[in-house]
C-alpha cells in the first residue's frame, strides 16, 4: 500500500472514530441515567438481529469480554429491558430476552435522539448520509467479515 494509500484510510477511520464519538455523545444524554450507550447498542442489536442469545454470542457480537457483558446485561436486567433465563439445555449457560420494555426503550431512545439530530442536521445533510450509507455499509460488511485481520508486517 502507498504512503498515499495509508494516510487516506486512516483519515477515513478517523473520521468514523470522530462522528462515532459525537453521536455517542449525543445518544448519551438521551438514555436513562445509568443507562450508557454501549448498552442501548446490546438492546439494538437484539432488535436488528433477534434475541434468545447467550450472553457469550452478545460479548463476541460487540466485542467485549463476558465479564463486561455480564455487567452491561445486569444494568439492562435491572431496568427491566432483558430478561435472562436459564439455558434449557447448558446448566452452565443463561439466554437472554428483550422485553416489552426494552424495545419500547429501544424507540423511545431513537426518537430522543433523532430530535436531537434534526436539530443539527438539514436536508441536504440527510442527502449526504444517504449517499454515504451504501458506501459505509459495504466497509462495515468488509471489515465484519475479517474481524481477526492479519498482523502487520514486521520491519
Amino acid at each position: 500500500m502507498r504512503d498515499n494509500d495509508i494516510a487516506s484510510v486512516f483519515g477515513f477511520f478517523t473520521e468514523i472514530g470522530i462522528i462515532a464519538q459525537l453521536s455517542q455523545a449525543m445518544l448519551a444524554k438521551a438514555l436513562p441515567d445509568g443507562v450508557h450507550p454501549a448498552h442501548f447498542a446490546i438492546v439494538n442489536h437484539m432488535v436488528r438481529l433477534g434475541d434468545g442469545c447467550t450472553p457469550q454470542q452478545l460479548a463476541s457480537a460487540h466485542q467485549v469480554t463476558k465479564g463486561t457483558m455480564t455487567h452491561s446485561l445486569g444494568v439492562l436486567s435491572r431496568h427491566g429491558f432483558v430478561r435472562i433465563e436459564p439455558h434449557p439445555t447448558d446448566g452452565r449457560s443463561k439466554i437472554v430476552y428483550l422485553t416489552d420494555s426494552g424495545r419500547a426503550f429501544r424507540e423511545q431512545a431513537i426518537g430522543s435522539v433523532s430530535a436531537m439530530f434534526g436539530q443539527v442536521l438539514d436536508d441536504d445533510h440527510h442527502a449526504l448520509m444517504r449517499q454515504a450509507m451504501r458506501s459505509l455499509h459495504e466497509i462495515r460488511v468488509l471489515l465484519d467479515k475479517n474481524r481477526e485481520p492479519p498482523k502487520p508486517p514486521q520491519g
